[in-house]
Formats: structure tokens, C-alpha cells, sequence
């Protein structure tokens, strides 16, 4: 488990020293309201904890870009993320590293500004925030500045609950392979090995961008509702 805290409220920009870590930067400050990053790989179950949390009538607003999250007004979210994984991520021929990273913006921005423009006194959690986008973009290639350096300052959340999964059981709930997009492997086919090297990178960068967060680490659990009740504690404990 990582430590540490974050000050949101109002908050100001996270930058990067030379070494990497982070360091707070003078900024006009906003108000946001508290809140948890969901966080996990590929097939961590992140998107079946939310649907019980919703499916329970959480006291958090829920803030995600799947379709179901999304209002009716935002479905273009949506639109966009399934045209980035079909028409941009597949051509890198096509389309520039940084043409990637300006699509998943739209995503990323779409999120922060659903925390910071929601209701105040309703703590929030958050499907993944930015840092699942910006590890993928780092290992499509798309350089820190400016982009990614803007992402990271972002207001920070109160704690990180990582879900672990193993890669081998992600690729079972894949359906082995079978409906992953090529944001989620190497190689120009979905098969077992590039799965297991992509998730293993993508889980170092994110872990990398958590690390002087408050972080915990849920081990993988068998049963959705098990890990969906355990996640409900952790958040109440954090958000109340």
C-alpha cells in the first residue's frame, strides 16, 4: 500500500521533477469534491463493482465514459472512444502518436470535468480517471509534454482502490482473447502472450502514476459481489 494525501480542495497542479516525482505547482484554485479512483488492468472487474454499487444505490455519484455512465447529452463520449479503438489505435500509420493522445483527451477532460462540475457535497468515484489513458498512451508512443504533463494536473483523489488480476485470469474473461481491442495487447492479433506482456507493462506505468497516492490494493477475488461489497467499505470508510 502507498501513502500519502492530496490536497483538493481548492488543489493545485501536480508537476513532475526530474527524478519523476510529484511537486505541487502555484495554480487559481477550484473546488472539487472528494473523491475515489477505481483503478485496475484490463478485466479487473472495475465496470461489474460500479454496476453493483449503482445496482445498490451508492451515496457517491458515479462518474464513468462507458455507455452506460453516460447521459444522454455525452454519448458522444461513447461515439468517440469506439472510433478511436477502430479507426485511429489499429492505423498507426494513419494517424501520429499525439492525434491518439488528443482523441483519449477528449475522454479524460470529459471525466475531470464531471468531478469538478458536479454537485459539491457529493463525493464521487471515478472509473480509472486518467491514469489508465495516459499509461496506454505512453506505450503508444505519446511523449509526456504536453499532454500528458496537463493530465497530471488534475485534482488527485482521496484514495486509489486497485484491483489486481492476474493476466491469465484477464485473458479468460476476455473470452480468451475474443473481444479485446488493440488497446489492450501487443501484436496485430489478440493472443495469450502479447495480452500478458501489454497488461504486465500497462499495470507498471499505472502503478507508477499512483505511487505517492493513497493506494489500495484489493488481491483478485472469484466472486464480483465479494469484491464489489469490499470496495463499498473502503469508499465509505474514505468518503462516508
Amino acid at each position: 500500500m502507498l501513502s500519502g494525501r492530496s490536497d483538493l480542495s481548492p488543489y493545485r497542479p501536480l508537476s513532475r521533477d526530474r527524478e519523476g516525482r510529484t511537486e505541487k505547482a502555484e495554480s487559481p484554485p477550484r473546488t472539487a469534491p472528494p473523491f475515489c479512483v477505481l483503478l485496475g488492468p484490463d478485466y479487473a472487474g472495475k465496470s461489474s463493482v460500479l454496476a453493483e454499487l449503482r445496482r445498490t444505490a451508492a451515496p457517491w455519484r458515479l462518474v464513468s465514459v462507458d455507455d452506460t455512465f453516460l447521459a444522454p447529452e455525452h454519448a458522444l463520449i461513447g461515439r468517440l472512444r469506439r472510433d478511436v479503438v477502430k479507426d485511429v489505435a489499429p492505423h498507426t500509420a494513419r494517424w501520429s502518436p499525439d492525434f491518439l493522445a488528443a482523441m483519449v483527451h477528449t475522454a479524460v477532460v470529459h471525466l475531470r470535468d464531471r468531478i469538478v462540475d458536479g454537485d459539491p457535497w457529493t463525493p464521487v468515484v471515478v472509473d480509472s480517471y486518467y491514469y489508465k489513458f495516459l499509461a496506454k498512451c505512453r506505450l503508444a508512443g505519446v511523449p509526456d509534454e504536453p499532454l500528458l504533463t496537463w493530465w497530471r494536473s488534475f485534482p488527485q483523489p482521496e484514495r486509489v482502490i486497485y484491483l489486481d488480476v492476474a493476466p491469465e485470469s484477464a485473458w479468460r474473461r476476455s473470452g480468451e482473447g475474443a473481444d479485446l481491442n488493440c488497446l489492450e495487447h501487443y501484436g496485430q492479433d489478440p493472443e495469450p502472450y502479447g495480452f500478458r506482456r501489454y497488461q504486465t507493462d500497462l499495470d507498471r506505468l499505472v502503478r507508477e502514476e499512483i505511487r505517492d497516492l493513497p493506494v489500495t490494493v484489493l488481491a483478485e477475488q472469484a466472486d464480483a459481489a465479494r469484491t464489489a461489497a469490499t470496495v463499498r467499505e473502503l469508499i465509505a470508510h474514505e468518503l462516508g
